[in-house]
């Protein structure tokens, strides 16, 4: 089955960026569809970007459009996540997540999940 570990979260001050990067093993990565979810302490899961096998569809939240950008790269089974003008409310911890139908933002459609990264926005 797919296995997903994340990295590249950190503190960063606000206007800052990152690149969050969701390793792939176990399975052909390029069947799956990658969402892209953080949780904030206290709240919910919830969905940031989705991007298709190929990676020419993507979806995004609505409070994160230009300013975050998922991309992938099936040689490598790798995705990742461009995060720029970052602001304090985008902290949280960031899951990539795995699943074999359509592009969504809904968690609970995923079944296979990173460990997760901490991101934290700061001055």
């Amino acid at each position: 089955h797919l296995q997903l570990v994340e990295s590249g979260g950190g503190l960063v001050q606000p206007g800052g960026s990152l690149r969050l990067s969701c390793a792939a093993s176990g399975f052909s990565f390029g069947d799956y569809v990658i969402g892209w979810f953080r949780q904030a302490p206290g709240k919910e899961r919830e969905g940031v970007s989705s991007i298709s096998r190929g990676g020419s569809v993507t979806d995004y939240a609505d409070s994160v459009k230009g300013r975050f950008t998922a991309s992938r790269d099936n040689t490598y089974n790798m995705a990742y996540l461009q995060i720029n003008s970052l602001q304090p409310e985008d902290t949280g911890v960031y899951y990539c997540a795995g699943r074999t139908g359509p592009t969504t933002l809904l968690p609970q459609e995923y079944s296979a999940w990173g460990p997760g990264t901490q991101v934290t926005v700061s001055s």
